[in-house]
């Protein structure tokens, strides 16, 4: 038996047991006549004490020889700890040592294993199963498990059953590139690697299992960003015979389950909010609610001062800031900067200044009198102490840009709130997204999203006004799951194939199984899927989904630590045909 305990059990209990530890030597502090050493596994960290007066010379000895990260076994006396730590859940105890063994010795790290590490990003991505012994990421893996396993229990419950959909599928153009997988025996022709299990979740509800769940991999190949990855995972499900409603009643159960679970919060309300309001409100159709700042339309009032900035563009609109006229021209200049980089686009940034003794003072005062500022400072509702920032142009792009320079000024200026909760299911998309360069509707969440029900109509006439029997589930400005309710009828299919501008031989050749499927017999049905890394990143306040993932790869779509993507060998690709 190497070990009796872990090294996060022992308390002030267990003092006067004789027990049997083994694990990594987190760090070695040497006295001369004592010696301490943190000993770590998962379950936490146990102090050792070797005495010269109490421990006898072989184990004095043998600590001579012991460096970090080694892996030990002891045995000793648990013996209460006269410095306690409140930091550690063995905080109170320690043990001193009467036997000590190395195990496995250990090079020396190329960074150190602490929560507060030397260790660079791409050095610890190199060495991830060193990183993984770090408390913060151990910790964010075993949350990640428990979250899974929480998800699992609350869907069994429901009566929810796991299906596995294959891994190697047919490729499709439409969407996100697919990572494609040559066949050796069939030369010349590929599999991709499923960017979802949609359209079989689909053909289950065809075969009758109503109520489908998969925790899946699922794979595309895009740029990548923090909250992006090459293969990331989902909770996918799909029910038959439901509804929007019932699918915001079902899965506002789950997320419930989970606020209370992890974050002690009950009775959490979900908003409801159309796209059209996040876009106009909010700039981002996944607005963070857990701060104001609200986006006002302020055209009207800007227009007809002789100011070409407003007089030339069709759009102008401002977000309100309380308590900050007394920014700096230093600190507006800096914001100003901010947003005219490439990412965010706006060609300005200006400002009105309702100062705390009523004043008003703006960047364009050359054009407009305190009475026509006065305007536009009550159509944002602004106060004494505030501060409007304006941005003026085309009105998606403004709205847009707006959107961003919200999120940073809530960022700069400590504007959220972090235990707030706000969870909103955005609705009513547009079922289409009309592409100027190639002149043609593209889906705008895929072609199986069917329309409202008092929408089919327009497809014929207005597609481009047509709303989709579509949902987002936005949690505190993140996207943490997305679905619809899907098309279940063959003539609509058909329709929505036609409008996308796809030939019969093309969704024939694309999706010609789900077409059959549908002319024999389709329920009505609907799903979601959650993205499983960024719902844990969420819950735990983190913008980083990598730090949730045990072996995940970096912005490059590389796995440094085991050299990912790499060269095939000659011999390889004469086996593929190439």
């Amino acid at each position: 038996m190497y070990r009796s305990h872990n090294c996060g059990e022992l308390k002030i209990s267990d003092v006067g047991k004789n027990v049997k530890l083994a694990g990594w030597v987190q760090k070695i502090r040497n006295k001369g006549f004592l010696i301490w050493i943190d000993l770590r596994d998962r379950y936490g960290i146990t102090q050792l004490i070797i005495n010269s007066e109490k421990s006898s010379k072989k184990v004095i000895e043998s600590v001579k020889d012991i460096g970090r990260e080694f892996v030990i076994q002891v045995e000793g006396e648990v013996i209460k700890r006269e410095a306690i730590n409140k930091n550690i859940s063995t905080g109170e105890i320690e043990i001193l040592v009467s036997e000590i063994s190395v195990l496995n010795s250990s090079k020396l790290p190329p960074f150190t294993i602490e929560n507060d590490t030397d260790g660079g990003e791409e050095l610890r991505m190199k060495y991830r199963y060193l990183d993984l012994r770090r408390s913060i990421l151990k910790d964010n893996i075993i949350f990640r498990n428990e979250l899974t396993f929480q998800v699992r229990k609350y869907l069994k419950e429901q009566g929810f059953i796991d299906i596995e959909t294959p891994y190697l599928i047919k490729s499709t153009p439409e969407g996100a590139r697919d990572f494609v997988v040559p066949s050796r025996i069939n030369p010349g022709e590929f599999y991709a690697l499923p960017q979802s299990p949609q359209t079989f979740k689909q053909l289950l509800m065809v075969s009758g299992f109503d109520k489908y769940v998969q925790i899946v991999k699922c794979f595309r190949d895009e740029d990548l960003r923090a909250d992006r990855q090459p293969e990331f995972t989902q909770i996918d499900c799909e029910m038959s015979f439901v509804n929007q409603e019932d699918i915001f009643q079902q899965f506002e159960g789950l997320m419930s389950r989970l606020f209370s679970r992890f974050l002690n919060q009950d009775n959490v309300k979900f908003e409801r909010m159309t796209y059209n309001d996040a876009i106009e409100n909010y700039g981002i159709d996944k607005p963070d609610l857990r701060y104001d700042l609200r986006i006002k339309d302020i055209t009207n009032e800007a227009k007809g001062f002789g100011f070409q900035v407003f007089d030339n563009n069709n759009f102008s609109c401002c977000v309100k800031v309380e308590n900050k006229s007394e920014l700096t021209r230093k600190e507006i200049d800096n914001l100003t900067d901010w947003i005219k980089r490439p990412q965010i686009g706006a060609t300005g940034l200006l400002w009105i200044k309702h100062n705390s003794d009523s004043t008003i003072k703006s960047s364009f005062d050359k054009f407009f009198s305190e009475k026509d500022l006065k305007a536009i400072l009550d159509r944002a509702s602004s106060k004494p102490g505030d501060i409007l920032f304006i941005i003026s142009g085309n009105k998606k792009e403004s709205l847009m840009q707006m959107g961003s320079l919200r999120i940073e000024l809530a960022k700069r200026f400590e504007l959220i709130n972090y235990e707030k909760i706000c969870p909103i299911w955005v609705t009513d998309f547009p079922l289409f997204e009309w592409d100027e360069d190639e002149k043609r509707f593209f889906s705008m969440h895929h072609p199986f999203t069917s329309a409202k029900p008092e929408h089919l109509e327009l497809l014929n006439s207005n597609p481009e006004k047509v709303i989709a029997n579509a949902y987002d589930l936005v949690l505190n400005g993140n996207e943490i799951g997305g679905g619809s309710i899907r098309i279940h009828d063959f003539d609509t299919q058909m329709k929505i194939f036609e409008l996308l501008g796809m030939s019969k031989e093309e969704y024939t050749n694309q999706f010609g199984f789900l077409i059959e499927a549908l002319k024999y017999g389709a329920p009505p049905h609907g799903g979601i899927a959650f993205g499983l890394d960024r719902l844990a990143a969420v819950l735990k306040g983190k913008d980083v989904i990598r730090d949730f993932i045990a072996f995940p790869k970096n912005n490059s779509g590389k796995d440094l630590m085991i050299d990912a993507p790499s060269k095939l060998t000659k011999e390889q690709l004469k086996d593929l045909s190439n």
